[in-house]
């Protein structure tokens, strides 16, 4: 069984690691030198990297990791990646296979990979929220996270920022009396001050507590049309969250 963690970068980045024996292969580095360092530190080998999308902040360490033979797996049109997928595909990582799902709408080529009991989902699906559009359609983004929604409810969420207290504030904003999301913003809370991610989540906690995942409930659809009126669909419930968002401070 592989064991996943997560490493800081940035202001509030991860990389995560799939790590089996001494072996390791990496999410999104955007970054190498705090990679190289652990790496170094626990005699790890970088065995594989995988690309959710091209934003600069998944991708600017690739040129300092690649070589002939490190297998980097991706999106075409980003510069290092020598396996290009396009969802459909099931990769082998470290002995444990992995399915390869198109997520458009962060960005068009963004990709997802599911394995290994976990869903490393880039800025597609994040805790208590989802990516802003770049690129694709609210119809897009929209499909991308109904489908992750459907992965078993136990399955790891392991997306790329620590954004869980801004969206879980958002999140009541929109319905404050919620319980669910009440609690969890109360325990991510805690973890925070204690200076730990709030990462992973599961699907099963994103579908009780995340607003883009709960637009399927009437009573919900109802409460978000308090502040954007004659909304009727889960689509038009989605796109008035997401653009709500957008200018939530």
């Amino acid at each position: 069984m592989l064991k996943i963690s997560c490493l800081p970068i940035f202001t509030d980045n991860y990389i995560w690691l799939l790590q089996n024996d001494q072996q390791v292969v990496a999410v999104d580095p955007g970054a190498a030198e705090p990679l190289q360092s652990w790496l170094a530190e626990h005699h790890f080998e970088l065995a594989g990297v995988i690309i959710t999308h091209h934003h600069h902040d998944h991708t600017d360490g690739l040129a300092e990791l690649a070589h002939h033979d490190l297998p980097i797996y991706g999106p075409a049109g980003i510069k290092h990646v020598n396996h290009i997928l396009s969802g459909g595909e099931t990769i082998h990582l470290l002995g444990e296979a992995f399915q390869v799902i198109a997520t458009p709408g962060h960005t068009l080529d963004h990709l997802s990979f599911y394995g290994a009991g976990a869903l490393f989902c880039g800025d597609t699906l994040f805790a208590g929220g989802c990516g802003r559009l770049f690129e694709g359609t609210y119809e897009q983004l929209f499909h991308s996270l109904q489908r992750l929604a459907t992965l078993p409810p136990e399955t790891l969420v392991c997306c790329t920022h620590e954004y869980t207290l801004s969206n879980l504030r958002f999140a009541l904003a929109v319905d404050p009396m919620h319980a669910a999301t009440q609690n969890r913003q109360a325990i991510e809370s805690e973890k925070r001050s204690r200076n730990e991610p709030t990462l992973p989540s599961t699907i099963a906690l994103e579908l009780a507590t995340n607003p883009y995942l709960r637009v399927h409930d009437i009573a919900f659809i109802e409460r978000v049309a308090r502040h954007t009126p004659s909304i009727k669909t889960a689509l038009d419930c989605f796109t008035a969250l997401r653009q709500w968002k957008d200018s939530f401070r």
